[in-house]
């Protein structure tokens, strides 16, 4: 056979190589991560493996696709408008200053720059445990314009975060408040535990609240907060060691859920 052509695509941080015939169609695809070469028809057996001899890294399986599993299923099925695994973090605000960036010039910094930072800073250290059987989401929409931060789901469980931008500021919190250095105190841990508890609903499970400061220069708890964890961004990683609570099929059908759009519409 002759005239197969080597696509490479990513999802969700993994690249693909799908071998394709003239008309577009697939008949194979080469995972690097997991070493294996996934083929859909016998007959084509050694002219995709010859396709593919460039690109292979190593020794590898060959054979039919998985069977996908309920919460692969559920992932297949659902329309790419209603998935929110995509969702970078801080999309909600990073669409918002594409659409307003404000004024060219301001005396003072925007707020949303910062609150941006924040979620990016967390973000992307929540995205690093991925690889350690954790799944997180970011700006996950609610009803009423409101929306989680982030929400993370993997062996200890399911943890809804609040980010803060703290640079070099002390931190007061005395729950339900939470002071910025010398600004107004907020009630930002009621918002929290409201939030986690809007989540809790929508996946039938429990979800613990996480108020994450990025780069405080102090923090002062005057008021131990009821069931809230309070993390520095530099110290989410700890959650990795969390286990014991969710086994990894779990895991999966609780992040099919929750990636999906509609599942936030009823709380």
């Amino acid at each position: 056979m002759s005239g197969l052509r080597v696509v490479p695509t990513w999802r969700h941080g993994q690249e693909r190589l799908y071998v394709c015939l003239t008309d577009g169609r697939n008949i194979a695809w080469y995972d690097r991560e997991t070493g294996r070469v996934n083929l859909l028809s016998e007959e084509h057996l050694d002219d995709v493996l010859e396709t593919l001899r460039p690109f292979l890294t190593g020794p590898v399986t060959v054979g039919p696709p998985p069977v996908p599993t309920p919460a692969e299923l559920v992932r297949l099925t659902l329309h790419p408008d209603d998935d929110l695994a995509p969702n970078r973090p801080g999309e909600a605000l990073l669409i918002a200053l594409d659409r307003d960036p404000g004024p060219a010039h301001r005396l003072r910094p925007d707020p949303r720059r910062r609150a941006l930072t924040a979620e990016q800073t967390v973000g992307e250290a929540l995205d690093r445990l991925d690889g350690v059987g954790w799944h997180a989401l970011h700006s996950v929409p609610l009803p009423g314009g409101d929306r989680l931060h982030h929400l993370l789901i993997g062996p200890g469980g399911i943890f809804c975060f609040h980010s803060l931008y703290a640079r070099k500021q002390k931190v007061l919190v005395a729950d339900p408040m939470v002071t910025l250095g010398r600004r107004e105190p907020q009630p930002v841990l009621r918002r929290l535990r409201a939030d986690a508890d809007r989540a809790a609903y929508a996946l039938t499970a429990e979800v613990h609240p996480v108020l994450t400061l990025t780069d405080p220069a102090d923090i002062t708890v005057r008021t131990a907060p009821r069931e809230v964890r309070v993390l520095r961004d530099r110290d989410l990683g700890t959650l990795s060691r969390l286990g014991g609570v969710l086994k990894p099929a779990d895991v999966e059908a609780l992040h099919a859920m929750a990636r999906d759009r509609n599942t936030w519409g009823r709380v």
